[in-house]
């Protein structure tokens, strides 16, 4: 059995056709759950013929070489990290920050360094007066690791506690912008669905007839790319897991570039010129950007409200989709 640790080529047999590739590489190296595989293999840790293969679910076939390099185990507590921020606002009670996509707001399994919790670990060091008796960045709401965009985080157990609560009522204001595919009709709308776990794939999720929870969503039309595409904006009431992206898609309108929720059509920009549907192609995450965040200051009770604009990558979508 090879040790866990460090660079393995493994090759696909006749008996593993057809296989999960994380499956398989669990199987192939002996020491390792599929757990612990699978997220090495979505960070990038995986290749086939020096191309990275970052799809856990892909299937293998015969022949096939694959290399994986697995790391050394880190300790699961949060290590500060001098990762740079993009700080909209902060004082000694909270920091509003702009966060990028590929982003993960808190370390887990698979991502214990690079996330925001490491970069804020860093940044605020002695300015945290303690989250629950620990000096520690109080995590109020985040987004998904492929969304960028403003996320508020409380620096004391004050803030935290009256953020929460706002969030907890619903009053915090978040505005979201997103590229859909199709001509999204009407053009304003709301979408009040359940959503819970997929009862087909527990990693996804989508709306329930049953159970699950209350999700609001209210969108309207921003552009229209040509009946190809939209811009929308998305009001959040209630901000449930994947809430925009499970919503958009069982209207119809799924969002460009979503690897779980979309499936790839590439008829749907067969009308635009090659240069401007490689541009669309190469957008290889959710086009959803949190663009505004209000809230009411926890401690001062002074009205806050902030703006992100778009990512270059959001922008040159967009481009592209404009011509």
């Amino acid at each position: 059995m090879p040790s866990p640790e460090g660079i393995h080529q493994v090759e696909v047999t006749s008996d593993d056709i057809g296989e999960r590739l994380d499956r398989f590489l669990a199987k192939a190296l002996g020491g390792l759950s599929r757990n612990r595989v699978k997220p090495l293999v979505k960070n990038g840790l995986a290749t086939f013929e020096g191309q990275v293969v970052d799809d856990p679910s892909r299937r293998v076939k015969e022949g096939e070489m694959y290399q994986i390099t697995v790391p050394e185990a880190q300790d699961p507590e949060p290590k500060p990290e001098d990762i740079p921020l993009d700080i909209a606002y902060e004082d000694d009670h909270l920091i509003v920050i702009n966060k990028p996509a590929r982003m993960v707001v808190h370390p887990a399994a698979g991502n214990w360094s690079g996330t925001l919790v490491n970069a804020l670990l860093h940044h605020c060091r002695d300015s945290l007066s303690g989250i629950g008796g620990v000096k520690r960045p109080g995590i109020v709401h985040r987004i998904d690791k492929e969304t960028s965009g403003l996320m508020v985080v409380a620096k004391t157990d004050a803030a935290h506690q009256g953020l929460a609560e706002q969030f907890e009522k619903h009053t915090v204001e978040r505005l979201y912008k997103a590229v859909v595919w199709g001509r999204v009709y009407p053009p304003e709308g709301d979408v009040e669905a359940n959503i819970g776990r997929d009862p087909h794939n527990r990693k996804r999720m989508s709306v329930v007839a049953e159970g699950g929870k209350t999700a609001f969503t209210h969108y309207q039309l921003e552009k229209n790319y040509s009946d190809i595409a939209c811009l929308i904006s998305c009001v959040l009431k209630t901000g449930r897991t994947h809430q925009i992206r499970v919503h958009m898609a069982h209207i119809g309108y799924p969002l460009v570039g979503d690897p779980v929720y979309t499936r790839p059509k590439l008829s749907r920009t067969q009308s635009l010129p090659e240069s401007r549907r490689n541009a669309i192609h190469k957008f290889r995450r959710q086009a959803l950007h949190a663009q505004t965040l209000g809230f009411v200051h926890p401690i001062t009770d002074k009205p806050l409200k902030f703006e992100a604009e778009f990512p270059n990558d959001m922008r040159k979508l967009i481009k592209a989709f404009e011509g």
